[in-house]
Parts: C-alpha cells; sequence; structure tokens
C-alpha cells in the first residue's frame, strides 16, 4: 500500500494507496473535526484548494450527530459528500485534552460529554466500532496522549497500556471489517507510538508496536507542551525505529516551520488546526511570513493576501477587503481566510513532494524558511 519513491535523507516521497484514492506524500490533511472545516468551507472547495486527506474526530461524532446515524446514511464519506481519503481520530486525543471530564480504567475511558454531560465509555472496541460506523479509509487506534511534563512512572504505565489498547483495536477492527453490514471491509489502522518526552521510552514503544505489522503508524503527544527543539530530538530518535515501509504520521503538527522539520525526520502525514483556527482570527500564512489583517496597515492595501497566490480569495479579493469583512463579523471574511491558509499548506506540501522528485528538498527547505523570515 506504500511505496517509497524517492528519499534525501531521511525525508521521503511516496505514494499510499487506499480504497478512496492514492494519497501523495508528504501530505497535510485538512481538518474537519465534525466532518466539516472550521469557516464554512465547502468540501468542492477542498477540492479546489488541492486537500488529498481530510481529517475528522471520532469523539465529536459520535456525540453528534451520532456514528450510527451517520452510518445509516451511507457513512461519512456520503454524509459529507466527499470522496477522497478521510482519516478519524480516535479519541484517544480528548482523554488528553478532556481531562477534567474524565476517568482512565484498563477497559477504556469514561467521559462526561463536553455538550451535555452525558456519561460516555469509550474504549479500544468502542473507537473501532464508532470508526468502522463512520467507515473512514483510515481509523486511527485507541490511546492515551500523557502530558508531555508527566512524571516517568505515570508515561510508563500510560504507555503499557497504549500497547495493550493497540492490541485489542487490531482485533476488533480485524472482526468488524469482516462483518456482511460493514461500509469499508478495507478500513485501514494505525498504531500511535507515544512516551512524551521521554527518548528510551519512545524508542521501545517504536518496536513493540512494529511488530504488530498495522497499515502505518503515528507520534503522537507531541506539540503539547515541549519546546519544538523537543519535539524535534524525538523525531530523530524514534522515527528510525518505525517500519520503514509503512508511512508515519505526526499528529497535530504544526506549523510550516514544524512541517518542514518533520518531513527532513521522515514523517510522511501531518495535520494541524493552526491554518483554519488562524485564517479565522484574520491571521494569514504568506510565503514572507505571516500576516494579520486586523492590523491598521492593510485597509487600503489593494493587493491581494499575496501575489500570485491561486487561492479563491487571491484570486478576487484585495486585503482591503477582506479585512472590512473580518472588521464587521461579515462570514465571508472568515472563510475566505481559512481557504488561503489551507491553500498555502497543501501548495507548500505540493512544492514539497516536488523538491523531493528532484532530488533537492534541502535546498527548498531553506529557501522556505528563509522567505518566511523563520532563518
Amino acid at each position: 500500500m506504500f511505496k517509497l519513491l524517492k528519499q534525501e535523507g531521511r525525508a521521503k516521497r511516496g505514494e499510499f494507496t487506499t480504497v478512496h484514492g492514492v494519497i501523495q506524500t508528504p501530505v497535510f490533511m485538512n481538518v474537519g473535526t465534525a466532518a466539516a472545516i472550521k469557516g464554512a468551507v465547502a468540501t468542492s472547495e477542498l477540492e479546489e484548494i488541492g486537500t488529498q486527506v481530510e481529517l475528522s474526530n471520532t469523539y465529536h461524532l459520535h456525540v453528534r450527530p451520532g456514528d450510527k446515524t451517520i452510518k445509516s446514511l451511507g457513512g461519512l464519506h456520503k454524509f459529507m459528500s466527499w470522496d477522497r481519503p478521510i482519516l478519524t481520530d480516535s479519541g484517544g486525543f480528548q482523554v488528553f485534552s478532556l481531562a477534567g471530564l474524565r476517568k482512565i480504567k484498563e477497559e477504556g475511558v469514561y467521559f462526561n460529554s463536553h455538550t451535555d454531560g452525558r456519561k460516555i465509555f469509550m474504549g479500544p472496541e468502542e473507537s473501532m466500532q464508532i470508526q468502522s460506523n463512520l467507515a473512514s479509509t483510515i481509523a486511527m487506534a485507541f490511546d492515551e496522549c500523557p502530558p508531555s511534563k508527566a512524571q516517568r512512572q505515570y508515561v510508563e504505565d500510560s504507555v503499557a497500556r497504549t500497547t495493550r489498547w493497540l492490541e485489542r483495536c487490531k482485533v476488533e477492527m480485524r472482526r468488524l471489517n469482516g462483518l456482511d453490514d460493514t461500509l469499508n471491509k478495507n478500513q485501514l489502522l494505525f498504531g500511535i507510538n507515544q512516551g512524551a518526552v521521554f527518548q528510551d521510552i519512545r524508542i521501545e514503544h517504536a518496536k513493540r508496536i512494529s511488530e504488530f505489522e498495522l497499515d502505518g503508524y503515528a507520534v503522537g503527544g507531541l506539540a503539547v507542551g515541549e519546546t519544538h527543539e523537543e519535539m524535534y530530538y524525538i523525531l530523530e530518535e524514534t522515527v528510525p525505529y518505525l517500519p520503514k515501509d509503512k508511512p508515519v504520521y505526526l499528529m497535530g503538527v504544526g506549523t510550516p516551520a514544524n512541517i518542514l522539520e518533520g518531513v527532513e525526520r521522515g514523517i510522511d502525514f501531518f495535520d494541524c488546526v493552526y491554518p483554519s483556527r488562524n485564517g479565522r482570527h484574520g491571521h494569514l500564512y504568506t510565503n514572507h511570513g505571516k500576516i494579520n489583517l486586523f492590523n491598521a496597515q492593510y485597509e487600503l492595501d489593494g493587493r491581494p493576501i499575496e501575489e500570485g497566490c491561486q487561492c479563491p480569495a487571491c484570486r478576487r479579493y484585495s486585503r482591503a477587503y477582506i479585512r472590512h469583512l473580518l472588521k464587521a463579523k461579515e462570514m465571508l471574511g472568515m472563510r475566505l481566510c481559512v481557504l488561503h491558509n489551507l491553500y498555502f499548506y497543501n501548495t507548500m506540501m505540493a512544492e514539497i513532494r516536488d523538491a523531493l522528485d528532484a532530488g533537492e528538498f534541502a535546498a527548498y527547505k531553506k529557501r522556505k524558511l528563509a522567505g518566511m523570515g523563520i532563518l
């Protein structure tokens, strides 16, 4: 399923074949937590701006409208009118982010819903069942994401439990993919490496989960409080112990610089809410650095967000107009900004792939960072 086309140092250029199409890697997955990109972006527009993979969240879709509802309507692809690959997060990150609303046990996690307070239980089997009902292309194994600064003993215990949960996930997915009424019998399973910032725990866990012979592997529990330098170090030390013939996904990361550094260290998949979240607040990515359209200097600026950009916003509208929309709280302003940022990320990934094809990723990375004022 994963074909390595080129390699420059640890940076990889590949193709990942799925039942919903071939993913060209490295790839950035556009985050649509509740089956939609926040910022009123339609799936037809995601196609227009070069999105390869959409990412949705198991926990949030389980809470509403309900995974059984989505299954009855033909699965997530049909529900949101999207025929390209979808990756669903397992709900494991909510074990971290909803710390005040949950209790972790060996069998799974007991939640109080963030919407109405009702009690929810999710364990490895339940996570797989929900993701099977959603019929996503790639399902993530259920895990716990320990805080980056957690005590060593806590992290060791957490990682051991995550490994036991992974084994249960694999067994349950095999069962679900064999059922007659399963919508996607070719659903793929990615396991998740954890270990906070403990290098030795990370490496041992990478070795252990590699034995499961899964469809792909993720590095989780980063970008949750540690420094960028710590994150890069963990990637340098851990990624070499994950299978070379499977894609590696760095979860929840990150900035353009984070992505370039991740690619250099062997990462194939990325996702992050930054482009959509920042866009909704008028913070825009360009090849010359970030700009904030709320700043007064753009009030009379008739230029596009970025000269030469072919996104729907830049092809037609000025900085001054989009700034006016944002100030007036018109939804169109937020939407145009989100479209621009996602286009920027998707285009950057295409540039990275082209640079790897040409054997000049290192030079591209240096130029890109310098242009954005990061070097």
